[in-house]
């Protein structure tokens, strides 16, 4: 599933085609995706301008005077700019043309993805209104982690993937993350004193900064608007790397289910 990085490698790879043009058609292949793709959307989005395209956690928002379009890349979806008129492939779903000769595509072959419209603030749509700060905002420090974390029982790893707790953390980058930091991912969330949470929100920004340098990582299916793959997949530590010797210690990494997820760390690294 693209994550953080992925989705922001999307967004700074398309926002230079589509910012500041005119939506001159929306076609609709397949409306049924995770959500159905509004019947009112081509009504909506015709004729505005994409002001902004921003990144929300793992949501995509082009905005306009009239409204927002909300997209989920899901399981295994991409965009790409292509030129208006392209012929469309078999996972081609939805396309937004635009009056400059661009088009921009979802190609979603497990159909996981979204297409949403509001003309509501975007923040406030139920998709996005729990949703916690993003990693690499001044939000998230320290003191935000260290107190969120009081008294909670759940693991470290399933604590920062959370969602609610902050966005965009997901698996390969937890996994990443606490191993930076020396943190066994089974720990307690409450149980971790401040200071390790300082290295363990600096770890966080310093691995998925990392990865929106290499243009994300590409296990399966994403790449970019260019339909190129993301590169950080070659510097992982710990992540899919089970019996390999740890690159700091010569040890063994493990790996280990953690809400049914595979978790992957150091045991002599990672205390």
């Amino acid at each position: 599933m693209p994550e953080l990085p992925e989705v922001e490698t999307t967004r700074r790879g398309i926002a230079p085609y589509i910012e500041g043009e005119r939506v001159c058609g929306v076609v609709v292949r397949q409306p049924r995706l995770r959500w159905p793709v509004p019947a009112r959307l081509k009504a909506a989005l015709c004729g505005q301008t994409i002001d902004t395209v921003r990144r929300r956690g793992k949501y995509l928002l082009l905005e306009s005077a009239a409204g927002t379009v909300i997209l989920h890349l899901g399981m295994s979806g991409s965009l790409h700019v292509v030129e208006a008129g392209t012929s469309a492939e078999k996972h081609d779903h939805v396309d937004i043309i635009f009056a400059n000769g661009c088009c921009l595509r979802l190609r979603d072959p497990r159909r996981f993805g979204a297409v949403l419209w509001t003309t509501r603030a975007a923040e406030t749509h139920k998709l996005l209104q729990g949703l916690g700060p993003e990693p690499l905002s001044d939000v998230f420090d320290t003191d935000y982690l260290f107190t969120a974390s009081r008294a909670r029982r759940v693991s470290i790893k399933a604590f920062i993937m959370d969602s609610k707790v902050v966005v965009g953390v997901g698996n390969i980058y937890a996994s990443e993350s606490l191993f930076m930091a020396g943190i066994h991912p089974q720990t307690a969330a409450g149980r971790i004193g401040r200071v390790r949470y300082e290295r363990l929100v600096r770890a966080i920004r310093q691995v998925l900064g990392k990865a929106i340098e290499q243009g994300g990582t590409t296990l399966r299916d994403f790449t970019n608007s260019e339909g190129k793959p993301g590169y950080f997949q070659q510097q992982l530590q710990v992540y899919g790397r089970a019996g390999e010797a740890c690159l700091s210690c010569n040890g063994r990494i493990r790996s280990l289910q953690l809400g049914q997820r595979n978790t992957f760390y150091c045991p002599q690294c990672q205390r």
